[in-house]
């Protein structure tokens, strides 16, 4: 299995299925294609028909867009518990990993994944200040409902989802109700987020929107 990703520094899309597939212990090896390189599209087309990351290769399927990707671990992986196992828990939270994808633009515009930079208080708009609220609703309602510490009891695709979240709070710092807080915590002091995180400070490679504060 291969699994080909963009900087760790900034990819919020490649961070969800490493980070599920590291939690989980699922063996992969990891193929790093530079963002904003001349060469970054030509690259990512030699895996991906979309010319976009993060990709998954198993045994001759190609698996492209992180929702894609982690639908497909959990058929591949049954035994491991990627879905929670009630039918409306499963429910839920597919609905809330697909709310994240496809929806929140004016908080991914203006406050973008930089696991290396600090920016506390930029970006506040009111879209991103609506998104935000969104996203408190989302975790308390689930933490209520499912009891914690996780978005679902235990850690599963939903917190793989939210976890670019998690980061892009750590860097700009919204404030955030107790228990948002409290879980943003938990999230950043997971080995597989810790582990993207330690990857992305150490990358050397600067791309100026990324790394320019709003």
């Amino acid at each position: 299995m291969q699994l080909i990703v963009a900087n760790k520094k900034y990819s919020s899309w490649s961070m969800r299925p490493w980070v599920l597939l590291k939690h989980f212990g699922i063996a992969f090896d990891e193929k790093n294609v530079w963002l904003a390189q001349p060469d970054s599209r030509e690259q990512i087309l030699r895996y991906s028909p979309t010319g976009k990351v993060p990709c998954l290769i198993d045994n001759g399927i190609t698996v492209w867009d992180s929702l894609a990707i982690c639908e497909y671990l959990a058929d591949a992986y049954p035994h491991l518990p990627l879905w929670p196992k009630a039918l409306d828990a499963r429910a839920h939270a597919r609905s809330i990993c697909a709310e994240m994808h496809s929806g929140f633009t004016a908080l991914r515009t203006n406050m973008w994944m930089n696991v290396s930079a600090h920016w506390p208080g930029a970006s506040a708009t009111p879209e991103v200040l609506a998104d935000i609220r969104r996203i408190e609703a989302i975790w308390e309602d689930c933490l209520a409902r499912y009891d914690g510490p996780f978005l679902f009891g235990d850690f599963s695709i939903a917190d793989a989802f939210y976890a670019p979240v998690v980061m892009r709070f750590a860097t700009f710092e919204p404030t955030l109700s107790a228990r948002a807080q409290a879980y943003a915590d938990g999230i950043r002091n997971v080995a597989a987020v810790q582990a993207w995180v330690a990857g992305g400070r150490a990358e050397t490679q600067c791309i100026a929107f990324y790394d320019v504060c709003p």
